[in-house]
């Protein structure tokens, strides 16, 4: 039987006190108390006094171990709920609430034999989840009974002896985690995971392991990622908020503490304690509203960095850019630039004259291009950006391959087979831009420039034509600079909010020179900033107060003639 795990009302729910996320289902109520009343019976261990779980513990976790133990159909075996996808904010008592859960899994399993698998994302957290499972054991007289639980301590391994069922803490490793087919998995701090280049892969053969085991079942538990949500992390947010919102169905249950989004939209709103209780579920236990409202002063008072990464930590608000202590100061205001769905034909047809600017294209880089119009009547620049990549720039930085996916199917990244079909790409768009009759100048950095050269001359762009320009780099370029982050300010600079850009921007860091200042990427090399420069150089060249020079008139192109 197929059941609906949808929760359309949840921003309702999730505004009242008393209102479960997880939506109502048919489940095998016997099953479910049980369930629950063994997680129950458990006990804090790292806590004065080792209170039960009766008492410690939340019901709004309680409805998550009723629903996963409670949806196993009576007559087929299969489990309705196989996935459950939990993001709540830290110090809600996440990685404990994830240890009780795995405990409760191994006890109450029937299959002789059964593995379940408690995955964290790091060495630490691996023995601290191991900790919990290991002291709510000792904790108990029954549990603790060495006829009943061995506990393997440099295993992190528990067999329950009466079903040989065992329970193993493991940190995420392609290596250790391939191949395996356990009845039951925990993933915690998923969007930490997801920066492991074989991510995706790794969490696709978890779940081709759960195929056989029909009552088996994956259960992810995370907070909001620290940066711009992406790989497998995203993807996994993203399927989880189309089945809680009823667009997509699904085998996964998402319980998904964040804001609604007239609240997540507005920083005043999101920024204000008296609405933190609606993300903070274990309020009055594990930690209270006034703990956090210390902290965030503190972190508020350190700059807008550590202000909203603990955000982004605290209260699930997901961050759309990336922030760093010497970063870019239009960073921070790169958000208060976006319009929605400013695509490149947008920006064309609204502007009176237009500039293109270009940067990158080594092995490892992204090749940047980015489209800058002046709109008519309000003078505003719009602003569109795209960029290339070559099969050796995705073979030299793995780590971002989750990152350059979701750029892709976003449209906002071209994966090319060969070289130079990156420059032939390039120059498609620029002949675009041109053929409209309002493209002023081309800017690029001189060095950068090569074969790009050839190929635009014979679209009629070229130094001699005077409308390719060497865009002077470091210093030169902090004009361009100054303007976006002012026009970010004052409103007046426009982009349609790509998360390539947004990536881009958070990478960049500043640097003084000896005359001002120059933006550079970091010194690994993979946080990329091309297309952040390619449209400093479109910035550059529309600073100038062009007017527009090359390719047909408009006015022909539109079939009218003006006498």
């Amino acid at each position: 039987m197929t059941i609906s795990l949808a929760c359309p009302d949840w921003q309702q729910r999730i505004q009242s006190k008393s209102r479960s996320l997880v939506p109502n289902l048919p489940l095998d109520e016997a099953a479910a108390r049980r369930a629950v009343t063994i997680f129950d019976k458990l006990r804090l261990p790292d806590v004065a006094g080792q209170p039960l779980l009766a008492d410690a513990a939340g019901d709004w976790f309680r409805d998550i171990v009723r629903a996963l133990h409670g949806s196993i159909d009576g007559v087929t075996g299969e489990r309705n709920v196989r996935e459950v996808f939990l993001l709540v904010p830290k110090k809600n008592s996440k990685t404990t609430n994830g240890a009780a859960l795995m405990l409760t899994s191994l006890l109450i399993n029937k299959r002789p034999n059964a593995e379940f698998l408690l995955i964290a994302p790091t060495q630490p957290i691996t023995e601290i989840a191991f900790d919990q499972v290991a002291g709510m054991i000792e904790a108990d007289p029954k549990l603790r009974d060495p006829k009943r639980i061995h506990i393997q301590f440099h295993l992190k391994k528990i067999t329950y002896l009466p079903t040989g069922a065992t329970l193993q803490v493991k940190s995420f490793d392609p290596k250790v985690l391939t191949g395996v087919k356990p009845a039951g998995i925990l993933v915690d701090e998923l969007h930490v995971v997801s920066g492991n280049a074989n991510a995706d892969r790794v969490i696709g053969q978890l779940r081709g392991g759960l195929i056989s085991q029909k009552e088996g079942f994956l259960v992810f538990i995370t907070t909001q990622s620290e940066r711009p949500p992406a790989g497998v992390f995203k993807s996994e947010l993203d399927k989880a908020r189309d089945i809680r919102d009823g667009l997509r169905e699904g085998a996964m249950l998402p319980v998904l503490y964040e804001f609604p989004d007239e609240i997540a939209k507005d920083e005043e709103r999101w920024g204000d304690p008296t609405n933190w209780w609606m993300v903070t579920p274990n309020n009055g236990r594990s930690i209270t509203v006034d703990r956090l409202n210390q902290e965030f002063q503190t972190a508020k008072d350190t700059g807008e960095e550590e202000f909203r990464r603990w955000a982004s930590q605290h209260l699930n608000v997901q961050i759309g850019i990336g922030l760093r202590s010497n970063g870019w100061a239009g960073a921070p205001l790169w958000h208060r630039g976006i319009e929605p769905g400013l695509t490149l034909d947008a920006v064309i047809d609204r502007s009176e004259v237009l500039t293109v600017g270009f940067d990158g294209g080594g092995l490892d880089d992204i090749l940047g291009l980015a489209v800058v119009g002046r709109e008519r009547v309000t003078k505003r620049w719009l602003a569109w950006t795209h960029g290339f990549i070559s099969p050796e720039g995705l073979e030299r930085r793995k780590a971002n391959r989750p990152l350059y996916e979701d750029f892709k199917g976003a449209g906002d990244l071209t994966y090319v087979d060969h070289l130079p079909e990156d420059v032939a790409g390039l120059v498609a768009v620029i002949e675009k831009v041109r053929a409209s009759g309002r493209l002023a100048e081309v800017g690029a950095d001189p060095a950068g420039l090569g074969l790009i050269v050839d190929a635009l001359a014979e679209i009629g762009v070229s130094e001699e034509n005077e409308n390719l320009i060497g865009v002077r780099q470091g210093f030169g370029l902090m004009g361009a600079i100054k303007s976006i982050e002012r026009k970010l300010a004052d409103g007046s600079f426009k982009h349609g909010g790509q998360a390539m850009m947004a990536w881009c921007a958070g990478n960049a860091i500043t640097q003084p020179t000896p005359t001002g200042m120059r933006i550079v990427r970091d010194a690994s090399g993979y946080g990329k900033i091309d297309p952040l420069m390619a449209l400093f150089c479109a910035v550059d060249r529309m600073a100038m107060n062009p007017t527009a020079s090359g390719g047909p008139s408009i006015y022909e192109e539109r079939a009218l003639l003006v006498v």
